[in-house]
This record gives structure tokens, sequence and C-alpha cells, in this order.
């Protein structure tokens, strides 16, 4: 049809353009839409972190401000944003003197994003699908989709994010007061509110060259890190469980503690207690000597609390004792708790074989503790990963050794079987710990930490699920036959 002598589509012309507009649009969508439906949590969780690596390696190569001299090349780069995503404080620079404020605030973004997005990313994602995941979906924290099943998870999401900050503030404030006497009231503010964050998402990053070794004998100061340590590493479900019941003793009402969180507490201190005492003793006249009997008394628990992926130091590893170093990997090994910022095998996990190996002992089948048995699967998925983990650090010695040793004797590595050893489980386990052997690396040492420290944040066995194609579950009803082999 013409108006004023121009063709002007009319409603018999446009309504075609416009349903086809639309219907390539809804097809557009639909694929949008479906892409992100096929992926499993696994794949959301590991992508997130994955993103947020190449994210952090683009900004640390790109954004200005960030060096007080030269930029980081690509590699060093990309192992320095693995490092701060993963949490873990491995470092081939001095965070103290190689950034700026603004490249140490850009670490420690990178550090607050990667201990909340142990929980909160990969609820967040697959609550705006729409989709219901059990607790962390089995892959991400083991065993424990039966604690609480009816668990509002977008309410998880708010608690685990007001949890952090408020914990974080609390010990950032605390810091500051003890450090103004110090560093001024001016140059307090930023480490204590950049070890605050470090310290409750294990990270082990430090604005001081030293980390910590310069607060030996600052009581307050290890106390707080410590509790920030612990906090954050026993797993934001043990917190929120903790939080209720106060809440619900303050009203008169007792609120039972799950036996997840019991056992999570219950281990985290007999590991510090079984901790303390061995250091204490260890280092007496090692590395402690010539301090005050309290402040060895003091830094031995601190070693013991920092060892299960604090990543701080008060001591310098490459002098400690050769049994002060086996303990620590022992400790690295542990790690924290499900659910926290923490990394390593987690204490859920060795406490469960702990507890089956007494229950053979006692000639027992079934794990009971504390008038309830543990289910079967949930033992066995135990043992499973210790046997995943014990052989991840296996390899990773070995490749160590290979890499960086090569084929010399035993006299002639000198001290580097023993530090690269170090090095493998405190990269798997997320720790940061290093006998100083971090800067030393080669091209492919770094690479592969960066590959262990990654592999140590998602988990084996959630990589191994994402990593894993779908397929069609066994309906058949027949059965292979059972033959039995010897064992011991």
């Amino acid at each position: 049809m013409r108006r004023n002598g121009i063709e002007v589509p009319g409603k018999t012309e446009s309504r075609p353009v416009a349903r086809r507009w639309l219907h390539n649009w809804n097809v557009r969508e639909q694929r949008r839409l479906s892409f992100w439906k096929r992926l499993s949590p696994p794949q959301l969780f590991v992508g997130s972190f994955l993103a947020l690596i190449a994210l952090g390696t683009l900004g640390l190569k790109l954004l200005p401000g960030l060096y007080t001299g030269e930029s980081l090349g690509w590699l060093d780069a990309v192992f320095t944003a693995t490092s701060a995503v993963c949490v873990t404080g491995l470092i081939v620079v001095d965070t103290a003197t190689h950034f700026t404020l603004g490249g140490q605030a850009f670490i420690l973004l990178l550090i607050q994003l990667g201990g909340l997005g142990m929980i909160t990313f990969t609820t967040v994602i697959i609550a705006a699908l729409g989709r219901r995941l059990s607790l962390r979906q089995q892959a991400l924290v083991p065993s424990s989709g039966d604690i609480i099943p009816d668990l509002d998870y977008r309410r998880l999401t708010r608690d685990v994010v007001l949890f952090t900050l408020a914990l974080e503030a609390i010990g950032a404030l605390l810091l500051y007061a003890l450090w103004v006497p110090r560093f001024g009231w001016g140059g307090a503010a930023w480490p204590a509110l950049f070890h605050s964050i470090s310290a409750f998402c294990n990270a082990g990053f430090s604005t001081f060259s030293d980390s910590l070794i310069g607060f030996q004998a600052a009581p307050y100061t290890l106390a707080v890190i410590m509790a920030l340590i612990v906090v954050g590493g026993i797993g934001f479900l043990v917190l929120e469980e903790l939080y209720l019941r106060i809440r619900a003793g303050e009203r008169g009402r007792i609120v039972r503690i799950s036996l997840h969180s019991r056992l999570v507490l219950a281990t985290t201190a007999v590991l510090i207690i079984g901790g303390w005492i061995p250091f204490t003793l260890f280092e007496w006249g090692v590395t402690f000597s010539g301090m005050p009997d309290w402040v060895r008394v003091l830094n031995g628990l601190f070693l013991s609390v920092t060892a299960r992926t604090g990543g701080f130091n008060t001591i310098d590893y490459a002098e400690a004792a050769v049994n002060t170093n086996f303990l620590t990997m022992l400790l690295m090994f542990v790690g924290g708790s499900p659910g926290s910022t923490a990394g390593g095998l987690k204490t859920t996990t060795i406490a469960l074989v702990a507890l089956l190996a007494w229950s053979r002992f006692r000639g027992r089948t079934t794990v009971r503790l504390w008038d309830r048995t543990i289910p079967e699967e949930s033992v066995q998925r135990a043992v499973g990963l210790t046997v995943v983990g014990v052989a991840l650090v296996t390899a990773a010695i070995l490749a160590y050794s290979t890499s960086e040793i090569g084929a010399v004797g035993h006299s002639d590595a000198d001290r580097g079987f023993l530090a690269y050893t170090f090095e493998a489980v405190s990269a798997i386990n997320t720790v940061g710990l290093s006998m100083g052997t971090t800067g030393e690396l080669s091209p492919f040492g770094k690479w592969f930490t960066m590959l262990l420290m990654f592999l140590g944040r998602v988990g084996p066995m959630t990589f191994a699920a994402a990593l894993a194609l779908s397929a069609k579950p066994h309906t058949g009803k027949l059965r292979d036959a059972h033959e039995d082999v010897v064992i011991g």
C-alpha cells in the first residue's frame, strides 16, 4: 500500500516479517537455554573457576597501575591468577613489593571471589536456571545431601555471603586495632583488610614480604589470624548450624547439631591439638630457638592451624626440622572441611576412613558414631577419595622429581626432593606453604603446579565428573557373577 507516494508495508505484509523475527528470536533463546540446561552442576562449577582464572589473567596483563615495576609475563600472570582464585597462596613474585595497592586489591578480589565461589557461584547459577540440587550435588560436598534435605538454596547463598562479609569485617577491625600502634591510623587499614579476607578464605597471601614472621611474638594478632583460618575452614554448613543453635538457645529452644557438624568440630579439634604438641617439641631448639617459652608454645599452635590450608607462616620452612615438614605435609593432606574455603582431602573424609579402620579392628561391619550408623555409600566414597588423593600426590611428587630435579644422585639433589615433595602436597591441597622453590620452578613446573592447584580447588572427582560424557543408565536385570579375591 502507498501513503503520500511512499510504499509502506501493510498489516498483511508486516505480520509475516514480525512472526519470522519472533520465531528466529525464540529459536536462538531456546538454543541458548538448552546449552545451559545441558551443563551438569560439576561442569558449571569447574567452568566458573576457569572463567574467573581467565578474567584474572587478562586483568593482570591489561589493567594499568597494578605493578611497581615490570609487569608479569603471561605465564606468571596465569600462575598468580590461578593461585589467587584457587586460594592457594603460592607466589612467583613478592606480593608486597611487586604490586601496587591497586594490584594487591585486584588479587584480593580474586581471592574473595574464589573463596565464595565454592558454594555461591554454583548455587546462584543453578538456582537461576530453576534447578534444584542436593547440597553441592554430592560432587561438591560429598555425602552432605541428607543433612538438611529441605534447605532453601537462595537463603543459603545469602547466608554464605553475609557470614563471610560479617566475619571478615570483624577480623579486619580486630587486626586494625592491633596494628595501629605499629603502622599508624592510615597504614594499618589496608593490611588489616587484606589479611582478614586472605585468612578467612585460607588463601595465605600476605602484604608482608616475610608473611607473618614479624608477628612471632604478637599473640593477639596470631590469635585473630588463627580464628579466621579455623572459622573459614570448618564450612558454611557448620557455621549456619551453630548460628541457628545459638539463636534457638536465646529463645529457649534446643536445636540438635547434625552428625556432620559434630564430626567436623571434633576432628578439627583433634587435628589442631594433635599437631600443636609435636610442632612445639620439634621446633623447640630449631626455628624456635632464642624465643621465650610462651612464644614457642604459641607458634607451635600456629603451625598446627596454618598447616591445614591456612598458608601463612611464622617460620622459614626451609630451615625447619625434617619431622616438622613431614608432619606439615600430613596436615596439608587432610585440609579443611567440606563446604569451606579450605582445600585438602577434608576432615570428614579422613575421619570416616579412621572410623572404618577402627570398626574393622573391633570386628564390626558398619561404621557407628554417637549412636548413629553412617551409610556404607558415604564410607566407600571417603575411601575412594582417599585413594584418589594419595594417587595424585604420588604422581605429583614423581612429576616434580623428574622435571625439576632430573636424573641425578641423591647427594647431588641436596634437599631438593623434600622441598618439591612439600611443594606438591601444598599445591594440590591449596595450602600455599613452600620451602622456597615456587619461584625457581621451570615453565613445565609452573604449568603443572597450576594444574595441581586447580584440581585441588574444584576436586578431582568433580573435575572428572565435569569431563564425563553422559551415558544411558544400565537398566538390565542381569548382573555379573560374583568371584572373590584374596585380600591381605
